[in-house]
């Protein structure tokens, strides 16, 4: 089966949730393009055929070698260097033959300039068969991305090509022994040459792709400050032109992991390995944020692959096996829960896609500003609104896919019984490799404080217009004006979500006095804030179920025919809130 052109679903977000008016100016803004294609409407056609493609190669190739991927890793590490098997080679030659490293680079350097999304997108359908393989693919794109944003000319027209042919990939370096999320605490240090070069000291440790040929690297100038301020970016290359043969850094080992064992997680050793400094001095930690967000949404689209391959096969199996003289899938509280897993899976696939949207107009327009510096006042504001809603998704779409799919992934082992425990079976290693993405690119913890900080942030800026904004929300008006049911659903449901979320903040916040609830400064004192951390992860779960029913509401509006998954939600959710209010009530003391 094809991942895209045989799933209903994929087809119909494809056409109707993604802003194609939006984001299709941004990358052929005249017709015809320079492929000949004539019209928006033909530009789509071969957008969704080349999604075909894709989705072709994912369900194909790419998931017959899954489970030796699994069995035997993706190489070795041998003289500081990754040693790829065949399995990695064939991939990499795959990818390159069907343009999927290039996809969002630019035409200049061999690659395809396509919208972003779909670049997205087959990460989640990659990942519908293999994760580890997902990873592999990745480190090209992201490495292209990176040089384009923060490199010379130079390093540009010499590397992009390599990278775009599968010649060369890389990674991104910043955790180290001992230091996790807390990158301040980050020891690499960094000593100027006479030449402008700089020589890198210590270890990374955890790197996915470690030895895949260049690097960004976190590190520290001797002398600047001990924290964020102080790390600046660096990138360097394992083999430099001119050098003899010898690593410029050293790969020392592969780790051995519970899940993802197709991909490469390596310690990394510098010991005065020569690089090249990236942009100012001490705003390494800023630089690499953009990065990361993307990396953020990919793994939300890579966990969405994962729910999609587990709850297939627990689906598939189902409907095949026979118990009590019927197939399980008809058993009335097999059949309820397999209903409500797919529910959520439909769902979670509405809302990536929309965040996606959003995402590559704000990466379309903000290229184009730190290039040209040139954007209209139609696109300045198009920019602002499209960071907007990437900012206030991108830690809810992380928290709530992964945490989803290590959970969905579970039910599916409990779906085939004792068999779910048998290697022979795929659903292990679905659940296994689940654990990789609930953990890398900040863990689900460091998600909800991201989503909790923006909150705040939003509170202390217009305390008035934070805790009015419920009362412009009543759901009254819904009524009054005749909506349609999911629409005053949504509203009914919006509205109590805000109510108890302005409630939750004034309880945990405690102003001194009620005339100062109002007050800013109040907001800010440490203890207060500190009490409201507590509730992160609930405010997070409770923020993605909303956003989620927004999406579903909207794609309702479009096609009345949604309605039903968004009903479906709704009732799966509507107690999973009730649930939250009731924690926020008892641990406030409310």
């Amino acid at each position: 089966m094809n991942y895209f052109s045989d799933e209903s679903e994929w087809k119909w977000l494809f056409r109707n949730g993604l802003d194609w008016d939006k984001i299709l100016p941004l990358y052929y803004p005249s017709y015809p393009t320079e492929d000949g294609l004539e019209s928006k409407e033909e530009v789509i056609d071969f957008l969704e055929e080349l999604m075909g493609a894709l989705g072709d190669w994912a369900s194909g190739s790419v998931a017959e070698r899954a489970e030796k991927f699994d069995l035997e890793g993706p190489g070795t590490v041998e003289n500081g260097r990754q040693v790829p098997n065949q399995h990695l080679k064939d991939l990499i030659r795959e990818g390159t033959e069907l343009s999927v490293f290039g996809l969002p680079l630019p035409r200049e350097y061999g690659g395809m300039q396509a919208p972003a999304t779909l670049y997205l997108l087959m990460l989640g359908q990659v990942a519908r068969s293999c994760l580890s393989s997902t990873s592999a693919i990745a480190f090209f794109t992201s490495m292209g991305e990176m040089i384009m944003r923060y490199c010379d000319k130079e390093t540009q027209e010499r590397l992009m090509p390599k990278v775009i042919a599968g010649e060369i990939s890389g990674s991104m370096n910043l955790t180290e022994p001992g230091c996790g999320s807390d990158l301040g605490m980050i020891k690499t240090s960094a000593a100027l040459q006479d030449d402008g070069t700089y020589l890198l000291n210590g270890s990374k440790c955890f790197i996915t792709n470690g030895g895949g040929g260049i690097a960004f690297v976190l590190a520290k100038v001797k002398g600047d400050p001990d924290d964020l301020s102080g790390i600046s970016m660096f990138f360097m290359e394992q083999d430099p032109e001119g050098s003899d043969g010898t690593p410029n850094f050293n790969v020392s080992k592969n780790e051995s992991k519970f899940g993802m064992h197709g991909s490469y997680t390596t310690e990394v050793i510098y010991e005065n390995s020569v690089a090249k400094m990236v942009g100012e001095q001490g705003q390494g930690f800023k630089y690499m944020l953009h990065l990361m967000n993307e990396a953020r949404i990919a793994t939300g689209m890579q966990a969405l692959g994962g729910i999609e391959g587990c709850l297939a096969y627990a689906r598939k199996y189902a409907e095949e096996r026979v118990q009590f003289g019927k197939p399980i899938a008809e058993l009335p509280l097999f059949k309820r829960n397999l209903e409500d897993w797919e529910t959520e899976r439909d769902a979670l696939r509405a809302m990536l896609v929309d965040s996606a949207s959003h995402f590559d107009i704000y990466l379309a327009l903000d290229h184009k500003k730190s290039s040209t510096n040139d954007l209209s006042k139609e696109e300045e504001a198009l920019l602002k609104e499209a960071l907007l809603w990437s900012r206030k998704r991108t830690p809810l779409i992380k928290y709530y896919a992964c945490e989803a799919y290590t959970t969905l992934s579970q039910k599916a082992i409990q779906a085939l019984g004792g068999y779910g425990y048998m290697n022979e079976y795929p659903v292990g290693r679905y659940h296994r490799d689940s654990f990789g993405p609930l953990l890398y690119e900040g863990t689900s913890q460091i998600q909800a404080l991201m989503a909790l900080k923006d909150m705040i942030k939003y509170a202390i800026k217009d305390p008035k217009r934070f805790a009015g904004s419920i009362f412009a929300k009543h759901p009254t008006s819904a009524f009054l004006n005749g909506e349609n049911e999911w629409s005053k659903a949504f509203k009914s449901t919006h509205y109590r979500f805000k109510k108890k979320m302005v409630k939750l903040f004034f309880s945990a916040l405690k102003p001194d006095q009620a005339s100062k609830m109002l007050d800013f400064k109040n907001w800010q004192r440490e203890d207060n804030v500190n009490d409201l951390m507590e509730h992160a992860e609930t405010l997070c779960q409770g923020l993605a179920y909303m956003e989620t029913l927004r999406v579903l509401c909207e794609h309702s509006n479009k096609d009345a025919q949604r309605k039903g998954l968004f009903m479906r939600y709704h009732q799966l959710v509507k107690p999973r809130l009730e649930a939250i209010y009731c924690d926020w009530d008892l641990r406030t003391g409310k």
